[in-house]
């Protein structure tokens, strides 16, 4: 799978997608360190990558303006839980590696997830 990862996404999980041989760009690469939210989910919609973050807002910018996307994963995640929520959003992306996520918000936390389309 194709991701973009927003500023708050810790190196440990970037790395660990690309141990799982994900392709993994950062908002910083392509100089959109200090793009607003909207641009970043643009972005990651014009290059077909699934978003992931930290940021709840990407939440309320989904489910409001209704802005596609070809998909939003939300990481709920503290240093203390960084583990358990890679075992989860492992457990995500293999049961749900060939399913579009076409304008979905996930959310994946220690021990579960939920999926929510905005349309």
């Amino acid at each position: 799978m194709q991701f973009l990862t927003d500023q708050d996404v810790y190196q440990s999980t970037i790395n660990y997608l690309k141990n799982l041989g994900h392709n993994v760009i950062r908002a910083k690469d392509i100089g959109f360190e200090r793009a607003s939210d909207n641009e970043i989910l643009q972005r990651a919609a014009k290059d077909q990558r699934i978003l992931i973050t930290r940021d709840k807002d990407f939440g309320a910018l989904t489910f409001v303006t209704h802005i596609n996307s070809s998909g939003i994963i939300l990481l709920r995640i503290a240093p203390d839980t960084l583990n358990s929520v890679h075992e989860e959003l492992s457990r995500f992306l293999n049961e749900h590696s060939n399913d579009n996520f076409k304008n979905c918000f996930i959310v994946i936390e220690p021990g579960r997830h939920r999926i929510r389309t905005s349309r």
